[in-house]
């Protein structure tokens, strides 16, 4: 499968990088980023992009994808509303709309996140506006779509948070992963869980659209047998 990996300098994007670059499901990462990243391996190519609001002249090099996993994300902090729809809708859909154009048999997966709201209506703007992403992209032309909706997520082999505050609360949080995981059992998920659950989703399908914790930890579980 050829993959086009969207926010794979965040820590989620490495650890599914990570997965995608191990599995011999995967022939080739297509990285789309506004930065380059520091990966390189035989089957990892780059393409530093800066408007992320139009991917129109990347056409040529996003045809022919088997599935897009689009890892890109930021976190609603101290944003207004406009702001952080500009980043989570318009960037998103923007490269939904170009890759549903020139690869209409690709697989799409979001990361979104527990708790988004599907109405697009409720009173959290954060969920709002990943309820409205989700919506849009459903209502794409794509081949399949699914929708990731991860809570907690320990990250694994040495991948971090370039964002200070998150490494900190990592830092805290960690240790008590195996707590919560015996706690909550499936509803635990590290970054290798997701990463080889996309590539199970776009290899073989996912039993329904909308994936939440317990089931991408199946999903992961499935692609590791």
């Amino acid at each position: 499968m050829k993959i086009i990996l969207f926010g794979g300098s965040g820590m989620l994007g490495q650890g599914v990088l990570r997965e995608c670059l191990r599995d011999p499901r995967v022939t080739a990462v297509l990285a789309i980023g506004r930065t380059p990243l520091p990966d390189t391996h035989g089957k990892l190519q780059q393409i530093v992009h800066r408007d992320f609001s139009d991917f129109s002249p990347l056409e040529a090099q996003l045809a022919g994808a088997d599935a897009c996993f689009f890892c890109l994300g930021v976190s609603s902090a101290g944003m207004s509303e406009a702001d952080y729809r500009h980043v989570t809708f318009d960037f998103t859909l923007a490269a939904g709309r170009t890759l549903a154009k020139v690869s209409p048999d690709l697989t799409f997966i979001y990361v979104s996140g527990t708790g988004t709201d599907s109405s697009a209506r409720g009173r959290s703007m954060w969920a709002r506006v990943k309820g409205e992403t989700e919506n849009a992209l459903f209502a794409l032309p794509f081949k399949r779509a699914y929708m990731f909706r991860p809570g907690f997520i320990q990250p694994m082999h040495g991948v971090k948070s370039r964002t200070r505050l998150y490494r900190v609360l990592y830092a805290i949080t960690t240790p008590l992963f195996p707590i919560v995981k015996l706690v909550s059992g499936k509803s635990a998920i590290t970054t290798e869980d997701v990463g080889r659950a996309m590539i199970e989703a776009a290899a073989n399908g996912a039993p329904k659209p909308l994936l939440e914790n317990r089931d991408i930890k199946d999903l992961a579980a499935k692609s590791a047998a």
